[in-house]
């Protein structure tokens, strides 16, 4: 089964796909590793021959009591060229759910009810066969509730995923939202993975949640970035630093910092590490948060395009060769 889940960072010893290492667990904050449970992103990928439905066998939790405040209904949603195909998710317990297809042969993606942390425990076709995809370059994202996805509609349309289609990569979401406030366990997590493509984008988090300086937070950020150099010293580094937020850009934090003065700190710890950067503030507006904080579809959209476009000066061609070139790339599958 597991040769079809893409997305994946680590698993548990009772098959659970987890975002954070256990092994790791207990240098992690707790609310890390509480968002570290959730599966956000991680899909499975195959190719069809002849197939009418896949059956998926799995076993869904009752939402954590901060995922049951989403929006987001739970939902298998199948993705087919252009369109996104949803299938109701039962409530929580043990269930077999078949995925009905639209035609028989080609290649899907069929992203999992997030919320309901599914414990995977086998896919079949009816009719035909199913083969895993192939694999892609692998992109890793680090970051906090944005790149989680909190506040889209289906897990398909967070910005991760939206870019990492468009770029031809698997992409790896290690959003944790609440949190991300450059812990150095994560930077040495994310260090020990396999990656072609990195992205991180954190600083909102040290705002408020755990107020950081503008000193503090570029001294993290640089020893972050340092501890994710010390794994991948070739591979592709972008950071993009906080979107805007309008009661923090100029409103002083607990220690004095505004949100405009951690986003410049962010940005001076990534021109002084050497990585790419994407700067945050002008990539969406005011308009584009659906809570005065997290963007909504729309803004998801904006980001995934910025970061598709971004130039990176080491990416070789594993962040171009595969996807569209980010003039002709439109919005990748929505849910009818």
């Amino acid at each position: 089964m597991r040769e079809f889940v893409r997305g994946a960072a680590w698993w548990t010893e009772d098959g659970r796909a987890v975002r954070a290492d256990p092994a790791d667990r207990e240098r992690l904050p707790g609310d890390t590793w509480e968002r570290a449970g959730l599966p956000a992103g991680v899909r499975l990928e195959f190719t069809a021959c002849g197939v009418s439905a896949v059956e998926i066998a799995y076993t869904a939790s009752p939402p954590s009591a901060a995922d049951s405040y989403r929006d987001a209904p739970a939902m298998f949603t199948l993705l087919a060229g252009e369109d996104a195909i949803d299938t109701p998710a039962p409530p929580p317990g043990e269930h077999r759910v078949l995925v009905h297809l639209p035609y028989p042969d080609g290649e899907f993606t069929l992203h999992l009810p997030e919320a309901l942390r599914p414990v995977l425990h086998g896919v079949r076709p009816v009719d035909g066969t199913l083969t895993p995809a192939a694999r892609r370059p692998r992109w890793l994202v680090h970051g906090d509730s944005i790149a989680e996805g909190w506040s889209v509609s289906r897990p398909h349309l967070a910005w991760p995923a939206l870019a990492g289609r468009a770029l031809g990569v698997e992409s790896v979401n290690l959003g944790y939202a609440g949190a991300a406030r450059g812990e150095l366990a994560s930077a040495e997590q994310l260090a020990s993975l396999e990656a072609d493509l990195l992205t991180v984008a954190f600083g909102t988090n040290c705002w408020s949640r755990t107020p950081h300086s503008a000193g503090l937070l570029y001294e993290t950020a640089r020893a972050f970035l340092a501890l994710v150099r010390r794994g991948h010293p070739d591979v592709p580094l972008l950071v993009v630093s906080p979107v805007i937020r309008p009661d923090a850009e100029t409103t002083p934090n607990a220690l004095g910092a505004t949100l405009g003065e951690l986003r410049t700190a962010v940005e001076r710890a990534a021109l002084d590490a050497g990585v790419d950067l994407l700067p945050g503030r002008e990539l969406l507006h005011a308009g584009h948060l659906v809570d005065g904080v997290h963007p909504g579809d729309e803004g998801h959209e904006l980001l995934a395009k910025a970061v598709v476009s971004a130039p990176r000066r080491s990416a070789g061609n594993c962040a171009t060769s595969h996807g569209k070139p980010a003039d002709e790339w439109h919005s990748s599958p929505r849910s009818p």
